[in-house]
């Protein structure tokens, strides 16, 4: 399944629309085998730490991807804990996105952009030099994502791939079953959706996993995965 080496330049946007379309019907691992054939080592994977399932597949097609985490400063312990757990598992190549430390936390001083000053500009910086990144997100993950790409071009630019686009619900929990997946220890406490401490609560609506996130505020997205 895996495709010719393809520079970002030969790629327009009718050919990763070809391209995402295809890829409804290829397993995730060939998805990902594309990409690091198409663009390694100008290739990164950005991580959440609610579970390593995109790690676990990444890994087996290429031990040494890049991985970045961006450690916003306000993260839950049991998140930089499941950090530390999945990169001694993976003897990962990860990069760690720190933010400077501010007197007062940006979260509570300009809530409206904090999302985009901490998360956005720091994987702007993480991407600088890359030709394509790749992603967790799910298309059953909320109605925001639904109609979701396998393949497209973000805002910088870069070819943005989410190789688990398709996955429901039901088939991370039989990955994680079956794989023996390192989980957020928060997943089992009731947090679906995690994000940084003062931004993510339990669901308020329970049929929406994402719920918890900002709840009561009108964002339903940090700007990570914005086309």
């Amino acid at each position: 399944m895996s495709l010719t080496n393809l520079s970002v330049p030969e790629l327009s946007d009718a050919e990763l629309g070809d391209l995402s379309r295809r890829f409804e019907s290829w397993p995730a691992s060939a998805v990902i085998e594309w990409a690091v054939d198409s663009f390694a080592p100008h290739l990164a994977l950005t991580a959440s730490m609610t579970d390593a399932v995109l790690i676990d597949l990444a890994v087996k097609v290429d031990p040494a991807i890049e991985v970045v985490f961006i450690d916003t400063g306000y993260h839950f312990p049991e998140t930089l804990d499941t950090v530390e757990e999945v990169r001694r598992r993976y003897g990962l190549n990860l990069r760690i996105m720190t933010v400077q430390r501010q007197d007062e936390p940006l979260w509570r001083a300009d809530p409206e952009n904090c999302c985009s000053a901490v998360k956005v500009g720091q994987l702007d910086r993480a991407l600088s030099g890359k030709a394509a990144w790749m992603s967790g997100l799910r298309r059953a993950e909320a109605d925001s994502r639904v109609t979701a790409p396998i393949v497209a071009r973000d805002l910088r630019g870069l070819v943005k791939v989410n190789p688990i686009a398709t996955w429901s619900d039901l088939d991370v929990e039989g990955y994680i079953a079956d794989h023996d997946v390192i989980v957020n220890p928060l997943i089992r406490q009731g947090y679906p959706s995690i994000g940084c401490q003062p931004c993510t609560q339990k669901p308020v609506d329970p049929d929406d996993p994402r719920s918890g996130r900002w709840a009561g505020r009108s964002r339903t997205e940090c700007g990570l995965h914005m086309m």
